[in-house]
């Protein structure tokens, strides 16, 4: 199939055995960014990380945020789109929770400003976990333990909903990718990663183009971009329309650990990385909207197997994210 689809496409650029890859802009950073935000304590994380597996604040108690951001799966679901409270389908994806702390702004179409705003979201929402602030903070105002929690991290405010949503966001900025082969490459160690895989990095920085939007050390310009996807959700132009570039426009996901997190795309739509590879080469669907960085291209199959192989390097071990033991 790839084949059939690949014949039409037109050859954009060839990649020269040996191009110098530009590595420093993808030097990863040493710490969080926290400045500016809100200030850091591992007991605030500690409190934020108990709410985020907590069912409680769902209207039936029976969803946690980890039931869409799963740790396992990246933080994210393995399924097209996660189950929501009504036990049907949502429209959209689970973004990411791994490296948000340098990410803005939230959703696909970006319509939270900050953690904050993006964790109550979700908690609030009827199709995702049907809750309601206000009765949850008078459900943990009556856990004799939450109460103490509370009282210690925010002394003065105890339990309101901005300090729940302070002490979720700073758990969620806490979650962060763990070094990885790509990593150690960058850092000098040329034995990181295959051949093939330094042939990937020249494909995804030349010929696929993927570098377009696809930049820095978590792999996203935090921009909205019409890559040409199939489909009815105009995405941030229900948000902004003062530009009709915004139609059928994301949010640029990060790559990293991006081979836990299938499927893929806004919508789910594409199951394996090899899909996602042929919905590039083909330039997606023509539209007025469509981004200008999708053009057609064609990759051998050797390209597409290194490409994948790159994308594999983005991809640290599994981290070991032990449940919290929740107040009573």
């Amino acid at each position: 199939m790839r084949f059939l689809i690949a014949a039409s496409l037109i050859a954009l650029a060839v990649v020269q055995p040996g191009a110098a890859a530009d590595l420093s802009a993808y030097k990863r950073p040493l710490t969080v960014p926290f400045e500016g935000v809100t200030v850091y304590s591992p007991q605030l994380a500690t409190l934020g990380k108990m709410l985020f597996f907590d069912p409680r604040l769902s209207g039936n108690k029976n969803m946690t945020c980890a039931s869409c951001h799963n740790p396992s799966f990246g933080f994210e679901t393995p399924v097209t789109t996660p189950i929501g409270a009504a036990n049907t389908a949502l429209a959209r994806q689970a973004p990411t929770v791994l490296n948000v702390a340098w990410v803005t702004p939230f959703f696909w179409d970006g319509r939270a400003p900050n953690l904050e705003e993006q964790a109550a979201g979700p908690i609030t929402a009827a199709a995702e976990m049907n809750g309601k602030l206000d009765t949850a903070v008078t459900e943990m105002q009556g856990i004799p333990d939450y109460k103490k929690w509370f009282d210690e991290v925010f002394p003065d405010k105890g339990v309101t909903k901005e300090t729940m949503l302070t002490a979720i966001a700073t758990y969620e900025r806490t979650v962060v990718s763990n070094w990885s082969p790509f990593d150690r490459w960058v850092d000098g160690d040329e034995k990181a990663v295959s051949d093939g895989a330094k042939r990937g990095f020249e494909l995804f920085t030349g010929t696929a183009g993927c570098s377009s939007c696809h930049t820095g050390w978590n792999f996203t310009d935090n921009k909205f971009h019409d890559i040409g996807l199939p489909g009815d959700d105009i995405g941030r132009y229900k948000i902004d329309a003062s530009s009709a570039d915004n139609k059928y426009a994301f949010k640029t996901p990060g790559l990293r650990n991006t081979l836990y997190r299938g499927p893929y795309m806004h919508d789910g739509s594409l199951k394996s990385m090899d899909e996602v590879i042929v919905h590039y080469e083909s330039g997606g669907v023509s539209r007025p909207s469509l981004d200008k960085a999708m053009s057609p291209f064609l990759l051998t199959d050797q390209e597409s197997k290194d490409l994948i192989a790159f994308l594999g390097t983005l991809t640290a071990e599994k981290q070991d994210i032990p449940l919290p033991t929740l107040p009573n």
